[in-house]
């Protein structure tokens, strides 16, 4: 009982501690304190592990100290995690106006961009949930389609089982989609104030086209201390790792 206790006072003094610091770390933004601010939430990140509202907290810290790649790299990360949030990406959008490169992506298929739009709207884990939940759902329609003697009954657990059955697919695929980009970031963040991207992953390639911090790469592949990148209208080239920051 006494081993019990002792673990219990342990745990709510580790959280007292958090809460404590957070609230340090809110205090120092609300004073102007940014650079400290930063400090305090970058510790969170160490102990507490990955959160969406710390690296959006963060993002706001530098940009208000206009770092404009640790900002957009932060919000980024933020968004990996909750990318339905719209705070986070208005802000991402503003920070995204001080890049100075401006760089026309290239447009998908609109059914693609209508499709990712609908995945951007939850999380991971709330399309795990949603999926889980309509599957539920589809057991009780598929019992009110076998089990109910009534026609109409049977009719609403049909039409509304093949609804629920199209929902809970779609559910399953975009959490899918999302986790995989979690767990494969091939995407970065542009840090060195000027780069010049080669043709060949070699300081003697041919120089392609330049970038500044603040954009954001695609890693197609990686070659020693090179890798290779795409930008959003499709150029492609090669940059060295300690110019780029993964997302």
């Amino acid at each position: 009982m006494k081993k019990i206790l002792i673990l219990l006072a342990v745990l709510l003094a580790g959280t007292y501690v958090k809460a404590q610091t957070l609230e340090e770390a809110t205090g120092a933004y609300s004073k102007g304190e940014f650079g400290k601010a930063v400090e305090i939430y970058e510790k969170l990140l160490e102990t507490k592990g990955e959160s969406a509202e710390l690296y959006y907290n963060i993002g706001n810290c530098y940009y208000r100290l206009n770092k404009t790649a640790p900002a957009i790299l932060n919000y980024e990360r933020a968004l990996l995690l909750n990318p339905g949030d719209k705070d986070t990406r208005t802000n991402l959008e503003i920070a995204r106006l001080k890049v100075i490169d401006r760089i026309e992506p290239v447009g998908d298929f609109f059914l693609i961009e209508w499709l990712q739009s609908i995945q951007n709207l939850l999380s991971t884990n709330a399309w795990s949930y949603l999926g889980i939940i309509c599957f539920l759902f589809l057991i009780g329609c598929l019992v009110l389609f076998f089990f109910s003697r009534k026609i109409i009954l049977k009719k609403c657990g049909f039409y509304v089982g093949i609804v629920i059955i199209v929902l809970c697919i779609s559910a399953n695929i975009f959490a899918h989609n999302q986790k995989k980009k979690l767990n494969n970031r091939n995407t970065a963040i542009v840090f060195a104030p000027t780069v010049t991207i080669k043709s060949t992953p070699d300081n003697s390639g041919t120089d392609l086209f330049v970038l500044h911090e603040g954009v954001k790469v695609v890693i197609k592949s990686k070659l020693g201390n090179w890798n290779e990148i795409e930008i959003a209208d499709g150029n492609i080239g090669w940059i060295k790792s300690e110019d780029i920051v993964i997302i």
